[in-house]
């Protein structure tokens, strides 16, 4: 019987892939905390525990129709970012995948009211939340395997936390050790092209609205605390803070780890910090000794 062994929200922003000259001049010559807390999160977690396969719930990658999960034996290759070729160009990769995992969520999505296609084109893009957190990650860790799950963009929070159960059931019904990664930020609104120059620092008070800083720390605070039910109860308070992605990373990360029923408290890897006006963390959330929950009930339809 398989299991998630590890759970976390991690920030991939641009940032993160620049030298470390060019973080230190766009933070008033201190190092973002960011980085640091992927390498430590590396050697804490991803170099110690045992697990087989890292499933990335990228918050970037926008589908319209379906969730879409990668099946391919393999995603190699070189990228450069459409949206930062600045920051971001010729990163070599080479990830293994999972396709029997991966095709395996065919079988769970339609009794969890969903749809849910495993692709294993060897073509398909890459997006940068998931191969910036793998190059910190992943990289020379080559036995471990990669696999990513698109966002919907036509999905609701309903639609996110069912592709989570769907995603859990097939975890437990397999058997891989897995840790999931949810790829994205807390509240995600920029700052317009001609300010956006005075807010690159990471200091949060750049963050784009007082009300949006605190509400970041308050969903902060829940998660280390483990109150997951907290912030699924109060969740459309959040949405006028438009996370990104209308947070479908945590949520569907919630699905599958037992929605309110989760208690796993949340460890500070990050400073809360502030990426041109969208709020960025890292939190990882180890097993708790009983196991991560279960969701009480399956949906049965997809009505």
């Amino acid at each position: 019987m398989g299991k998630v062994v590890g759970a976390a929200l991690l920030a991939h922003v641009p940032t993160i892939m620049l030298p470390e000259v060019v973080r230190k001049d766009l933070n008033e010559g201190k190092e973002i905390s960011l980085v640091p807390g992927l390498k430590k999160l590396r050697s804490d977690v991803f170099e110690t525990l045992d697990y087989d396969t890292v499933v990335v719930l990228d918050s970037h990658w926008a589908t319209t129709v379906e969730f879409v999960i990668t099946s391919a034996a393999e995603r190699s290759g070189l990228f450069t970012s459409e949206e930062l070729p600045r920051g971001m160009t010729q990163i070599p990769y080479a990830i293994k995948g999972d396709p029997e995992l991966a095709k395996s969520l065919s079988k769970y999505d339609e009794k969890n009211g969903t749809w849910i296609t495993p692709i294993a084109d060897p073509h398909l893009p890459i997006f940068y939340a998931t191969l910036n957190l793998w190059h910190y990650l992943g990289r020379g860790l080559d036995e471990k395997r990669w696999i990513s799950m698109s966002v919907c963009q036509t999905g609701t929070p309903e639609d996110f936390i069912r592709a989570g159960r769907a995603l859990g059931e097939a975890i437990r019904d397999s058997d891989r050790k897995v840790v999931l990664i949810a790829s994205g930020a807390l509240s995600h609104t920029f700052h317009k092209l001609r300010d956006l120059r005075k807010h690159e620092a990471s200091d949060p008070i750049h963050i784009y609205s007082p009300e949006a800083y605190q509400y970041d720390l308050k969903v902060i605070n829940w998660m280390r605390e483990g109150n997951h039910a907290a912030i699924l109860a109060d969740f459309d308070t959040f949405r006028k803070y438009k996370p990104e992605a209308g947070f479908y990373h945590y949520l569907a990360m919630a699905g599958a780890l037992g929605e309110e029923r989760n208690e796993a408290k949340g460890l500070l890897y990050s400073q809360y910090e502030n990426s041109v006006g969208t709020g960025q963390v890292h939190l990882y959330f180890p097993e708790p000794e009983a196991g991560f929950a279960q969701p009480k009930d399956l949906v049965l339809s997809r009505d």
